[in-house]
Protein backbone atom coordinates (compact mmCIF):
# COMPACT_ATOMS: atom_id res chain seq x y z
CA UNK A 1 0.00 0.00 0.00
CA UNK A 2 2.51 2.67 1.07
CA UNK A 3 5.56 1.00 -1.08
CA UNK A 4 5.65 3.43 -3.59
CA UNK A 5 4.69 6.51 -1.62
CA UNK A 6 6.95 9.42 -1.45
CA UNK A 7 8.19 10.08 2.58
CA UNK A 8 9.09 13.70 3.93
CA UNK A 9 10.70 13.12 7.32
CA UNK A 10 9.25 15.81 9.86
CA UNK A 11 12.08 18.00 12.36
CA UNK A 12 10.49 20.27 15.40
CA UNK A 13 12.64 23.48 15.79
CA UNK A 14 12.91 25.77 18.51
CA UNK A 15 13.82 28.24 16.49
CA UNK A 16 13.00 27.89 12.95
CA UNK A 17 15.26 30.81 11.83
CA UNK A 18 18.24 28.86 13.69
CA UNK A 19 17.31 25.65 11.75
CA UNK A 20 16.67 26.99 8.34
CA UNK A 21 20.05 28.56 8.23
CA UNK A 22 21.59 25.53 9.31
CA UNK A 23 20.00 23.08 6.90
CA UNK A 24 20.74 25.56 3.96
CA UNK A 25 24.18 26.94 5.08
CA UNK A 26 25.63 23.84 6.41
CA UNK A 27 24.19 21.23 5.46
CA UNK A 28 23.40 22.23 1.88
CA UNK A 29 19.94 22.01 1.45
CA UNK A 30 17.68 23.90 -0.64
CA UNK A 31 14.79 25.53 1.22
CA UNK A 32 11.61 24.58 -0.65
CA UNK A 33 9.22 26.56 0.79
CA UNK A 34 6.96 27.38 4.01
CA UNK A 35 4.06 25.76 3.71
CA UNK A 36 2.11 27.42 6.50
CA UNK A 37 3.52 30.10 9.16
CA UNK A 38 6.42 28.37 11.63
CA UNK A 39 7.49 25.82 9.23
CA UNK A 40 9.62 25.08 6.61
CA UNK A 41 10.47 22.77 3.94
CA UNK A 42 14.02 21.79 2.28
CA UNK A 43 14.93 19.64 -0.58
CA UNK A 44 17.41 16.88 -0.10
CA UNK A 45 18.38 14.68 -2.92
CA UNK A 46 16.33 12.04 -4.97
CA UNK A 47 13.54 14.46 -4.53
CA UNK A 48 13.43 13.35 -1.07
CA UNK A 49 12.22 16.54 1.69
CA UNK A 50 12.31 17.46 5.17
CA UNK A 51 8.96 19.23 6.71
CA UNK A 52 10.43 21.22 9.84
CA UNK A 53 7.84 22.71 12.35
CA UNK A 54 8.23 25.29 14.94
CA UNK A 55 7.76 23.74 18.11
CA UNK A 56 9.73 23.83 21.54
CA UNK A 57 13.07 21.66 22.47
CA UNK A 58 12.56 17.68 21.68
CA UNK A 59 14.18 14.97 23.47
CA UNK A 60 14.76 12.28 20.89
CA UNK A 61 17.37 10.19 21.60
CA UNK A 62 17.52 8.41 18.05
CA UNK A 63 18.29 9.27 14.85
CA UNK A 64 15.69 10.99 13.36
CA UNK A 65 17.20 11.37 9.36
CA UNK A 66 19.64 9.37 7.62
CA UNK A 67 21.81 10.70 4.66
CA UNK A 68 23.14 8.32 2.60
CA UNK A 69 26.62 9.75 0.85
CA UNK A 70 28.62 8.64 -1.22
CA UNK A 71 31.79 9.61 0.20
CA UNK A 72 31.44 9.94 4.22
CA UNK A 73 35.17 11.23 4.24
CA UNK A 74 34.61 14.03 2.35
CA UNK A 75 31.15 15.05 3.68
CA UNK A 76 32.70 15.22 7.55
CA UNK A 77 35.83 16.65 5.99
CA UNK A 78 33.42 19.78 4.57
CA UNK A 79 30.80 19.58 7.69
CA UNK A 80 33.66 20.06 9.84
CA UNK A 81 34.99 22.86 8.28
CA UNK A 82 31.83 24.56 9.01
CA UNK A 83 31.57 24.03 12.82
CA UNK A 84 29.87 20.44 12.89
CA UNK A 85 30.81 18.50 15.41
CA UNK A 86 30.69 14.53 15.23
CA UNK A 87 28.70 12.27 17.88
CA UNK A 88 31.09 9.79 19.72
CA UNK A 89 29.41 6.37 20.52
CA UNK A 90 30.68 3.04 22.06
CA UNK A 91 27.44 0.79 22.11
CA UNK A 92 28.86 -2.62 21.84
CA UNK A 93 28.59 -3.11 18.22
CA UNK A 94 29.00 0.36 17.04
CA UNK A 95 32.01 1.92 18.22
CA UNK A 96 32.59 5.49 16.74
CA UNK A 97 36.61 6.55 16.02
CA UNK A 98 38.05 9.68 16.85
CA UNK A 99 36.80 11.27 13.70
CA UNK A 100 33.15 9.81 14.94
CA UNK A 101 33.07 7.40 11.75
CA UNK A 102 31.58 3.87 12.65
CA UNK A 103 31.77 1.02 10.47
CA UNK A 104 29.37 -1.93 10.20
CA UNK A 105 29.83 -4.68 7.76
CA UNK A 106 30.25 -2.72 4.17
CA UNK A 107 28.32 0.21 6.19
CA UNK A 108 30.21 3.44 7.54
CA UNK A 109 28.19 5.78 9.53
CA UNK A 110 28.49 9.06 11.61
CA UNK A 111 26.18 11.27 13.47
CA UNK A 112 25.91 15.06 14.69
CA UNK A 113 23.20 17.17 16.32
CA UNK A 114 21.92 20.16 14.72
CA UNK A 115 21.10 23.34 16.21
CA UNK A 116 17.78 22.05 17.50
CA UNK A 117 18.60 18.89 19.03
CA UNK A 118 17.93 16.18 16.22
CA UNK A 119 20.51 13.55 15.80
CA UNK A 120 21.29 13.16 11.76
CA UNK A 121 22.65 9.97 10.77
CA UNK A 122 25.27 9.86 7.54
CA UNK A 123 25.58 6.84 5.88
CA UNK A 124 28.11 5.46 2.95
CA UNK A 125 27.94 1.82 1.49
Amino acid sequence: MLGNAIAIASLPAEDLSRAKKFYTEVLGLKFAEQPSEGSALFEAGGGTQIFMYQRGRSTAEHTAVNFIVDDLDAVIETLGSRGVSFEQYDLGEIKTDKRGIATSDETRMAWLTDPEGNILGLLSR
